[in-house]
């Protein structure tokens, strides 16, 4: 291992804490400690073990699929692997997360600290600038791990130290939510990370293997303690920011704004000087995601194309589309996102926890049956929830906690075993 592994390590980890800290994740840990009051805490711990948590398990898949996301989802057949892993790349590029980041800082650092410029304007303003940071592929993860991230870290900490010494009000007792660990559940998908950590695993081990790491046992060692950094940074973070939103469960109600409520807070803690404070720290956060979503979503969609079209000239394409989404507004991105990723993050799960048994399932069918099983159950979930209940999934086990898809996930995976392979994957190592 070489001697400067450790600044690597922490460099690294710091650049992948960026990547994950962007939009969603300045705006769901209050608006869930708001709600969730007295039980902040339990709400939190589910928060982050189906947004961090689960990413880093995403990680550590890539790593055993030799860094490449068509490595998980390669087994459920060309066509479909091609076209679900589009779909991610999709949610978590222009058509909802990228967007979101520029919608996030017009509402919570243009316009409290420069007024309302128009977010047309903004959004043209923002997708310029991560045009210039994010063109060249290379730089990405020492921008962000060198310069952006000690920043962004060092505003958050100040916002949540002092509203911690000195609480805006005191904490509702009962929370004004029906289930807080369900609440958790969906504040963790909507921030997509699972999702990106597809994309953000890329990133990661190929700047590892550029830096001279090659082994499996480097790119283990210097990942694994990039991911606990990162780790253990967002948990301090989300923590502070879950508590500020349980300390103001008393002075607002559930119909504020997700963006407003940070931003109340914030005036409440340090008055105008904190809006300044909040301004940079949001504004940095979803800098350092878009930086980090246009660079993945573009390497992607230009090694799909087999390198036709150049990496320059899809993150063009990605800025333009992406400013032209972002003008929905925040709350309008937000509720479009919740229906479709309760969708599509179950058929990711499914093929990240998978990916783990992948040479000692050599039956593709498991795979295939497992996921169409899981996405078609999300789906009867997210009609069912929105009142179109075409089988009763609500009596399903884990229903209300959000997880009714695994026991039909389970069952299809299970008949996909009986289903005779047609190419089993045993015949084709033996092959090679």
């Amino acid at each position: 291992m070489r001697k400067n592994s450790k600044r690597d390590i922490i460099v690294i980890g710091f650049a992948l804490f960026s990547m994950f800290f962007g939009a969603g994740n300045v705006i769901f840990p209050p608006y869930l400690g708001l709600g969730a009051a007295g039980s902040w805490l339990g709400a939190f711990l589910s928060y982050y073990i189906v947004d961090i948590g689960l990413a880093l398990v995403a990680i550590a898949a890539m790593l055993k699929c030799n860094s490449d996301v068509e490595g998980i989802t390669y087994r459920i057949g060309k066509i479909p692997a091609s076209l679900f892993t589009s779909i991610i790349v999709l949610c978590i590029g222009p058509l909802l997360a990228i967007p979101r980041t520029a919608a996030s800082t017009y509402e919570m650092t243009v316009i409290p600290l420069v007024g309302n410029i128009g977010l047309g304007i903004s959004s043209i303003i923002f997708f310029l600038l991560i045009y210039l940071l994010a063109r060249k592929e290379s730089t990405v993860v020492e921008i962000l791990g060198k310069f952006l991230t000690p920043a962004l870290f060092i505003g958050l900490l100040v916002l949540i130290i002092k509203g911690a010494i000195d609480p805006i009000g005191p904490i509702r007792e009962q929370p004004v939510i029906e289930n807080v660990i369900a609440h958790g559940i969906a504040a963790g998908y909507q921030t997509m990370d699972v999702l990106a950590a597809l994309l953000f695993g890329v990133i990661i081990i190929k700047t590892v293997m550029a830096k001279g790491y090659t082994s499996n046992n480097e790119k283990l060692t210097v990942v694994g303690g990039a991911s606990i950094v990162a780790g253990i940074v967002l948990f301090i973070v989300y923590y502070g920011l879950t508590y500020l939103g349980a300390t103001a469960s008393t002075l607002y109600t559930l119909e504020i704004d997700r963006g407003t409520l940070i931003v109340e807070i914030i005036k409440n803690i340090l008055g105008f000087p904190g809006i300044v404070v909040l301004g940079i720290v949001v504004a940095l956060a979803c800098i350092t995601t878009a930086i980090a979503l246009v660079s993945a979503t573009a390497t992607y969609f230009s090694r799909l194309a087999n390198n036709r079209i150049s990496y320059q000239l899809l993150v063009i394409i990605i800025c333009v589309f992406s400013t032209l989404i972002s003008n929905v507004g925040l709350s309008s991105i937000i509720a479009i996102a919740a229906p479709i990723l309760g969708i599509v993050y179950p058929g990711a799960l499914t093929l990240i926890i998978l990916s783990f048994f992948g040479d000692k399932i050599k039956n593709d069918n498991v795979f295939k049956c497992a996921t169409l099983g899981a996405i078609l159950a999300s789906a009867l979930e997210i009609m069912e929830s929105y009142g179109t209940a075409l089988l009763p999934m609500s009596q399903l086990p884990l229903f209300h906690l959000g997880f009714g898809w695994i026991l039909p996930t389970v069952l299809f995976g299970f008949a996909g075993a009986l289903i005779k392979p047609e190419n089993p994957m045993v015949e084709v190592e033996d092959a090679d």
